[in-house]
């Protein structure tokens, strides 16, 4: 009886150590008006590899109604801005409310593609939105929102609710006067890139394309990289609701895979495992850097690429 006890206490606490591993939400709590980001900057010499300039900045974020953001430098004098940033509260399957920024670049009047950003697992939109800024830098509109559970977003983050949440975002975005003229793209970043694959194929005659960077192929997959020692452990305990590689292989408009061959997060491999599955159209973008930095040193070149997916 001893023994089955504790097989049951180890098989519960491992259990639900992997499923840990997939949401690691920063919650900020509905009272916050501001918060403040410290930016770092630094340059090298490239011959002496001695730092030759080193400062840092901060940049302030206050919170109106719907946690309406405007960005200002420590001094509060607003920060010139290359977009308008519109914050929007709207409402899941659950009746739970969900916190979002819309940015319009202000430098095109009529976008053709709006893109719907589905971040990681960790942090929030504070995290998560320079990527989201790279692209509306790039002439895109663009909607990042925080699951359940994080940021000011209400309830909790699971599997199926924030499965709910993408279809949620995807649904208010689709219904808004400047959306309804441009194609809609799915980007997602490593948790959000497995979703996005899942989303885009559950809604695909709301969807013109996805963007895949540096995903996981399947929560039995990342769980087993992960945790090496008990892999094989994570291949059972681990429930696959859904998977990206699988989703994608029902979904029939462009798909665009973009992985780092130095990502240590999501290996290069699981990239590819995706890509192999998704069906023409479809493209793969192999990039260095970290894992989910794709935005940060090549947002030119996947800028082009999304254009080159809403014109097909």
């Amino acid at each position: 009886m001893k023994y089955k006890i504790y097989l049951f206490i180890l098989f519960t606490l491992t259990s639900c150590s992997f499923n840990r591993i997939f949401y690691q939400a920063d919650k900020m709590p509905a009272t916050v008006k501001q918060v403040t980001i410290t930016n770092n900057y630094s340059v090298k010499d490239n011959t002496t590899g001695l730092v030759v300039k080193d400062s840092s900045w901060k940049t302030l974020i206050h919170f109106g109604d719907d946690f309406q953001p405007t960005f200002t430098d420590d001094k509060n004098n607003l920060l010139p801005l290359d977009y308008t940033v519109e914050g929007i509260v709207f409402k899941n399957e659950q009746d739970k409310k969900l916190s979002g920024w819309f940015f319009k670049p202000k430098n095109v009047p009529d976008p053709a593609i709006t893109i719907l950003f589905l971040h990681g697992n960790g942090g929030d939109i504070i995290t998560h939105y320079p990527a989201a800024v790279q692209l509306a830098e790039h002439g895109f509109q663009v909607f990042i929102f925080d699951y359940s559970g994080y940021g000011f977003s209400e309830a909790k983050p699971t599997r199926k609710h924030v499965l709910e949440d993408a279809t949620a975002a995807l649904n208010m975005i689709r219904s808004r006067a400047d959306v309804k003229h441009t194609k809609v793209v799915i980007y997602g970043q490593s948790l959000g890139g497995h979703l996005a694959a899942v989303a885009a194929q559950k809604n695909e005659p709301l969807v013109d394309g996805v963007v895949i960077e540096g995903a996981f192929s399947s929560h039995k997959d990342i769980a087993a990289h992960s945790y090496p020692p008990l892999a094989f452990a994570a291949r059972v305990l681990v429930k696959e609701r859904y998977s990206a590689f699988r989703s994608v292989r029902n979904f029939h408009k462009p798909v665009l895979v973009i992985h780092s061959s130095e990502d240590r997060t999501a290996p290069f491999w699981m990239g590819r495992k995706i890509y192999d599955n998704a069906n023409q159209p479809k493209s793969f973008y192999e990039i260095k850097q970290g894992h989910i930095e794709g935005l940060a040193y090549y947002a030119d070149s996947i800028a082009y690429k999304i254009r080159e997916m809403g014109a097909q």
